[in-house]
């Protein structure tokens, strides 16, 4: 993972992690999870501008972004 995707940055409780089932030497095949988006987090809102403040077609469930007590 060469950038930090925004949702964690911004310290969100739902953001599950990085993963990389297929080949742990391939960034490309990275996958970006959360809650809202267990198959992966689309990019506008893992590293794009959109802060996921609503619910957006294609999610999990009612999860939006909420900062981490």
């Amino acid at each position: 993972m060469i950038t930090p995707p925004n949702c964690y940055k911004r310290n969100c409780k739902h953001f599950l992690g990085v993963h990389n089932d297929s080949d742990p030497f391939d960034e490309s095949a990275e996958v970006v999870n959360c809650l809202a988006f267990p198959e992966g987090i689309p990019d506008e809102i893992a590293y794009g501008v959109d802060k996921h403040l609503k619910k957006v077609k294609g999610q999990v469930g009612k999860f939006v972004f909420e900062e981490r007590e």
